[in-house]
């Protein structure tokens, strides 16, 4: 294919159209008007010889091929951005740039307001977008440029991912405050003995609680896993059963309906940390957010 035949902004026009699944959210995020961006997405059909996109209901589902095609597109655009704009004069108070990180709904949940409010003060054109991802897949998307950064904990990595800590946590049980178990003392038989409820993608599960059970010759009776951390405290409150989250987590959810315990065992303090690629290091744009992230999660 000649490149000169083709017009490169069409890549933008994937990418919207990737991100919001809709024409109309794709034309306003370009901006664009609705009809032309009907035309860009005929255009795009037509150069990649497949139809991209399919209506379902009222979003469009991406064909296998625009799924293939996303994880490029969007590694070229953001390494064009970088070479068009000059990192060494990066301004944050007239910046027009988006970031992209991984974090799971816990860590959102504690960071991001901090993060935002940060963000709208002295940075009011830097966007963020927020992802989520299994923690090898955060990895591996940090190597290949898809990520500006991973929030998460204890990350296998090699030498060219950096990492920084952010803050101290620890895992805790919670139930709902009329359990059977919130009256005394959390006990070994009483914790194993209960129905539980944990995260399937989340590491922290497994190596505070399941893996020091094991080392003990032991486990835990899990009836049910949920994908997100949010979901727990209204499952908690209808049901009998118990979970074990983030101590800093639970601590926002403390109330008379959920009850927090220590675990019955001994659950070793961990940091959550920031994860960026080295070839970063020097950005200044990179190093101002990676600063910026630091700051607002000091008072957590």
């Amino acid at each position: 294919m000649n490149l000169r035949s083709v017009d490169l902004n069409l890549l933008v026009i994937f990418d919207a159209l990737m991100r919001e699944r809709h024409v109309t959210r794709a034309a306003l995020r370009i901006p664009m008007s609705q009809p032309a961006m009907s035309n860009a997405l005929a255009r795009l059909r037509h150069v990649f010889k497949d139809d991209l996109f399919i209506r379902s209901g009222g979003t469009m589902e991406p064909t296998p091929r625009a799924i293939e095609l996303g994880e490029s597109v969007r590694q070229i655009l953001r390494q064009t951005e970088r070479l068009m704009s000059s990192d060494v004069n990066f301004d944050p108070a007239t910046a027009q740039r988006e970031y992209t990180a991984r974090m799971s709904d816990l860590v959102g949940s504690l960071v991001l307001p901090q993060i935002l409010a940060a963000i709208a003060e002295s940075a009011p054109g830097v966007t963020l977008d927020i992802l989520h991802m299994s923690p090898e897949r955060t990895i591996k998307a940090l190597e290949s440029d898809e990520l500006d950064f991973g929030l998460s904990m204890q990350l296998q990595h090699a030498s060219n991912i950096r990492s920084q800590p952010l803050f101290m946590d620890q895992m805790v049980c919670v139930m709902r405050a009329d359990h059977p178990l919130a009256a005394g003392k959390l006990t070994m038989k009483r914790f194993l003995e209960a129905d539980h409820l944990r995260v399937a993608m989340s590491p922290t599960d497994i190596r505070f609680v399941d893996n020091v059970l094991a080392d003990q010759g032991l486990g835990r009776k899990v009836v049910a896993k949920v994908p997100h951390w949010l979901l727990i405290p209204p499952i908690l409150q209808e049901s009998h059963l118990i979970a074990v989250i983030s101590g800093k987590l639970a601590a926002r959810l403390a109330s008379e309906v959920i009850a927090v315990r220590p675990l019955p065992f001994p659950s070793e303090p961990f940091s959550w940390d920031i994860y960026w690629h080295r070839r970063n290091d020097n950005s200044a744009s990179h190093k101002w957010m990676r600063d910026l992230i630091v700051n607002a999660c000091a008072s957590i």
